[in-house]
């Protein structure tokens, strides 16, 4: 059984609301999506499948016996997007699409910086030509970088460490700057930690290309035989079993977190910027227990040496988010794994490749013209 739909306090809907999903189609929009459904919402998703699957769409409509309302593009385009606004009348947009692995941001920082950058100005842009001022923002605790003590606090200074997590700050800075200049804008800033898990139900969830960049995709295919081990990076921390601690979130919390979001935005007129988290910090070693309890199955693992730029521990305050959304985390560690090895038992090979999305009759689907087109969260 799915679990009650999320709806702040005292808050009634009297009326449709559509909301547009940039990057709607990878691992947390589709599960925001499922989240906005159960609300009441009408989510539209806007995706130019370049780091997601179509199939995910057949999923949701599964999911939520409900039509499934997208539209292939690219938030660079900003024509294209303004078009799609006004036809739909959307009253919101929560902005997932970016391109979001650390490491690789090192390595191709131009290809970050156009597509997490130049993607929001194109967007907001187009909210501006559309009459939509209201956005909620998907940014990332990478922003405070090393922070000096935990848990992390929205106030603590930011300092990021990587070329992804810059992006995201000049992002917050931009939307700050735009709401300093223009009072009709409400932005919705989300910081959110280490996202893991699945829809219960199996049918949606965490889908990487390659060599996956996070834990707990890693532990799963190492449970099924895919991979023959895990490499835990470093065993020396200062924490109670030597290995890294983290806030690990399971995304229908988080996805429930962006309907809150959304509902704090049209509701109550106030910008905010607040980090989603449990608030409690996890160590690799106690995941991989977790996993094994819910799995029934062994993961086998190695250390390794520390890798540059990791910390101790790294965990989030999430009173705020709690004092201005009214939300906060329900699902403990092992609902993430119990839903992660469902989520790979059912799906050993991930989303299988879908029929190419065209383009609603009416509205032009754009080419992926930029060299290097935006992605999904």
């Amino acid at each position: 059984m799915n679990p009650p739909a999320f709806r702040l306090p005292g808050m009634t809907l009297e009326k449709t609301t559509t909301i547009l999903l940039t990057g709607g189609a990878g691992y947390i929009g589709s599960h925001t999506f499922a989240a906005l459904i159960d609300a009441g919402y009408q989510p539209v998703i806007l995706d130019n499948f370049s780091n997601s699957h179509p199939a995910v769409l057949d999923r949701l409509q599964q999911l939520t016996g409900q039509r499934v309302v997208r539209e292939r593009g690219d938030v660079l385009h900003a024509g294209f997007v303004a078009e799609v606004l006004r036809h739909y009348a959307c009253e919101a947009v929560i902005h997932f699409a970016g391109v979001k692995a650390v490491g690789e941001s090192v390595q191709q920082p131009l290809k970050y910086y156009s597509n997490n950058v130049g993607g929001l100005v194109s967007l907001l842009q187009a909210m501006e030509t559309s009459a939509c001022r209201s956005v909620v923002f998907s940014s990332s605790a990478t922003v405070y970088g090393d922070p000096a003590s935990v848990p992390i606090h929205e106030q603590f200074p930011c300092a990021p460490e990587s070329p992804y997590a810059q992006t995201k700050l000049m992002c917050e800075d931009i939307l700050a700057s735009l709401g300093a200049a223009d009072p009709a804008w409400r932005v919705g800033v989300l910081r959110y930690f280490n996202p893991v898990g699945a829809h219960p139900s199996g049918l949606i969830g965490e889908n990487p290309r390659g060599t996956p960049n996070n834990l707990m995709p890693y532990v799963t295919q190492v449970a099924v035989g895919k991979r023959a081990r895990l490499q835990v990076f470093g065993d020396d921390y200062l924490t109670p079993d030597g290995t890294g601690v983290r806030d690990y979130l399971h995304v229908m919390d988080l996805a429930e977190g962006h309907v809150a979001a959304v509902q704090a935005l049209l509701t109550r007129h106030q910008s905010f910027t607040v980090n989603l988290g449990t608030g409690k910090g996890v160590s690799v070693l106690e995941v991989l227990s977790a996993f094994e309890r819910a799995s029934g199955r062994r993961v086998p693992f190695e250390f390794a040496p520390r890798r540059a730029g990791d910390v101790a521990q790294y965990y989030a305050d999430v009173s705020l988010a709690e004092a201005v959304l009214g939300w906060r985390a329900t699902r403990t560690l092992d609902d993430m794994c119990r839903d992660s090895w469902r989520w790979q038992q059912t799906n050993p090979e991930g989303y299988e490749a879908g029929p190419d999305i065209p383009p609603r009759p009416g509205l032009r689907s754009r080419p992926n013209e930029p060299a290097q087109p935006a992605a999904v969260a």
